[in-house]
This record gives structure tokens, sequence and C-alpha cells, in this order.
């Protein structure tokens, strides 16, 4: 018996021919982030090769030197992609090693692959057992690249790529559309993530107006076209609002009636969920067949409420149907916003929060001065103040809904398996 250690492969690398039939099999990709650190200029082309190619035209792909040690020190500072591709030269044993420096700073939704140049199963199957999503023998082709990332987001039984949050009032005219179009912005921002912001309220959605875009299409048409809904055509019926923000907007016009059956959103969230990595839903104040149903599917559900009796009530019976309806989920956040109204008697955060049960994720202060300009220009709040507090609260929204780490430092080496927390994912 040979003592030889198991390999990958043989290095063979199939011709162009066979490549390009490869290329042809793949699936266009979803909007995702991803970033590549490389120790060698082959495998820096062929990832910037695959960037080129039309089927990553809806991915967003960087292409940086430096290998695990530089991306440690990036994402020390900096949130995780989708997916981060790492190159090393080292030996097994050091690149495991090298490795652990990254276990405090990458988030536990973001994928890893690595591209080694060590050819040996025992390293792969580590690897994998640690919580990498795969490992690729150096020399790679763009085919390469781009099959494992097909495989990794779009092959057939893959979890759905997107994180659902949905935000509901309380009450009507407590600012929980506002505060959806605010963070959705800030997700896109802070993360570098493409987002989806869908305005469920056909008649009267705001988003249009808050963005300042009149598409002519929308939600409408994904809606009452769902038998035929799918990426391409949910594609054709987003309006652009920022560098990586996409708006289904509502028609808000009243030549229709909008009565929807319970499952009228299915198709729709589905198909956003396939391809983008978020995906935040204006839900109108009501209590309908169809909300109950896109409510009950969200990965997160913020109950947006202001400080009075009133919207104590709805918020209260609010929460507690959701966790019924949601046992193995999060409880819903709480968001209470317009604190501080002039001469409004107003109960306590901690005295709104505490027969709620669930802690306030952020408290929004009235400040119409502010939102109004904000609105009647067509922007976002930190795009007219930046500095305004508000600011500061979504982008915290923003990462607590994602599931994101505010906090990063620098990880020292340890003993710890790699990535624990991706784990989780």
């Amino acid at each position: 018996m040979s003592d030889a250690p198991e390999t990958l492969d043989s290095g063979y690398r199939p011709s162009d021919s066979v490549m390009a039939e490869r290329l042809d099999m793949l699936r266009p990709l979803p909007r995702i982030s991803v970033q590549a650190f490389c120790e060698t200029e082959d495998v820096a082309r062929a990832i910037e090769a695959a960037g080129a190619d039309r089927r990553m035209a809806k991915a967003h792909l960087r292409v940086q030197t430096g290998g695990i040690r530089a991306a440690a020190e990036h994402y020390a500072g900096a949130p995780t992609p989708n997916l981060v591709i790492l190159e090393s030269c080292l030996e097994p044993a050091e690149l495991l090693v090298e490795l652990e420096s990254l276990a405090d700073v990458c988030d536990p939704g973001s994928k890893v692959v690595v591209i080694g140049h060590a050819n040996d199963v025992s390293l792969y199957r580590e690897l994998t057992r640690r919580g990498i999503s795969e490992y690729i023998l150096a020399p790679v082709h763009l085919a390469d690249v781009m099959a494992v990332i097909s495989h990794l987001f779009v092959a057939e039984g893959t979890a759905p790529l997107g994180r659902v949050i949905a935000f509901m009032g309380a009450k009507g005219g407590v600012g929980s559309s506002t505060i959806a179009h605010n963070v959705a912005w800030a997700i896109s921002k802070e993360f570098a993530n493409e987002v989806v912001l869908a305005d469920l309220d056909l008649p009267f959605g705001t988003a249009n107006i808050n963005f300042d875009k009149d598409p002519p299409q929308g939600i409408a048409e994904a809606v009452f076209s769902a038998d035929r809904l799918d990426e391409v055509f949910l594609d054709r019926l987003l309006a652009r609002c920022a560098d990586r923000l996409s708006l289904l907007a509502a028609p808000s016009a009243l030549d229709r009636t909008y009565d929807f059956g319970a499952d009228a959103f299915s198709a729709l969230i589905e198909a956003a969920q396939r391809g983008t990595p978020v995906v935040v839903l204006d839900v109108p104040h009501g209590w309908t067949d169809w909300t109950h149903s896109v409510l009950r599917r969200a990965d997160e559900v913020a109950v947006v409420a202001s400080p009075d009796l009133a919207n104590l009530r709805n918020a209260k019976n609010l929460v507690d149907t959701l966790k019924r309806m949601r046992p193995n989920d999060p409880p819903p956040r709480l968001v209470l916003n317009q604190v501080g109204m002039p001469k409004r008697p107003e109960i306590a955060v901690a005295e709104f929060a505490e027969p709620l049960g669930v802690e306030t994720l952020a408290t929004i202060g009235f400040d119409p001065l502010a939102f109004g300009s904000a609105a009647n220009a067509g922007r976002m709040l930190a795009e007219t103040d930046a500095k305004h507090p508000a600011s500061a609260a979504f982008g915290e929204m923003a990462y607590a809904l994602t599931g994101r780490n505010r906090v990063k430092r620098q990880a020292k080496p340890s003993r710890v398996g790699l990535l624990n927390r991706m784990r989780r994912r």
C-alpha cells in the first residue's frame, strides 16, 4: 500500500471547447457581492475574466492582492461580502493556521472559497469540516470560478439567497414606510450588497415619491403576472434607486381595487430571494390573509409604533400574534418612531416595550423638518443630513436586521475551529 497522500485529481485541465460547453450550462448569477484576495497573477486573471462574463453581469466582483492575511486585515474594519475567494500558496498546516485569523472578522452569512496549491484530500476535508464552502486546486480557469459560484448560489436545491425583512406599522401614520426605505438604503450602502425594496401598498405606496422615481412598471405587474414571474421578468420591473438599491414601486393609483388572496405575493418574494441578498418589504398597516402570509414568511419583522396608548395596544396584539405564528423564528423587532412630539402625552420607551416582551431595536426622535425636507427632495435622510441621529440609527438597524456584526476586531491566531460562527448560516 502506498504511503503517498491522497490527491484531489490528476491535474487534468479540459480544452477550451469543453470549457465553453461548461459555461453554456451555467445560469446567470444573482446580485451577489464577491471579493477575491489573490497571491498569483494567473488566479487573479482567471477571476477577473469570470467577472467580465455576461453571466456575472448582476454580480459585483472585486479582485485584490495579498491573500488570506490581506483579507483578515481588510475585514477587521469592513463587512464581508456574500462570497470571499482566498488564494493561498502555503502548505496545508500553515494555510490552516493563517485562516484562523478570519474567525472573528468574517460574518456568519458569508461563504468562503479557498484556492490552494496543495493537492491534498485531507486538507480539503479539514477545510470543509471547519466551515469553508469549497476548496479548488490551482491553476483555475474562469469556468472553474463561475462553476463554484453557481454551485453555491444558484444550483438546484440551494437555499434561497435573499434575507427577507418586513416592516409594518402598528397604526397608520407612524412612519413605517419612511423607516423601511431608509433602512433599505442603509443596507445597500453599509454592506455594498444588492437590495430590492418592494412597496406592497399598491393604492397608496410612497416609495416612488421618497426616491423620486416614476417607473412605468412595478409591483402590480409582478403580482398580477405571478404565473410567469421569474428572475428575468422581475429584473425588467425593477427601478434603480441607488448604486445597489432597486425598487418595485407601487402604482399608487385607484383605477382598480386590490383584493388579493393569501399567497398573492409568494411568487414575488421567492423570485426576489433567488436573485438578491436582501429583500425589504414595506407592508401597509392592515390585517388580511396576504399580510398574514407575508409576515409569516419573512426572516425578520420590524413593528414600527409611536409611543401612545393606541399604538401600544396594537403593537401588543401584533407582537403576540407574530410570536404565535413564528414559534421558531426570532421575535419581532420594535422600532419606536416620532418620539418626543411636542405637547403629546407619551409612554416612556421602557414602559412601552415591557408589556410586549421585546427589546426596542431603535428609537427615532420626532423631527418633521429633517424628514420632510428629505422626502420633498426625493432622498434618504442620510443623503441630506448624514450626521442626524436617525441616520446612525438606520445604520444600526441595518446591521441588526441582516444579522451582521457591527464591531470587529483583528483576530489573533487560535486553535478554535475556523469560522465556527459561520456554521450558523
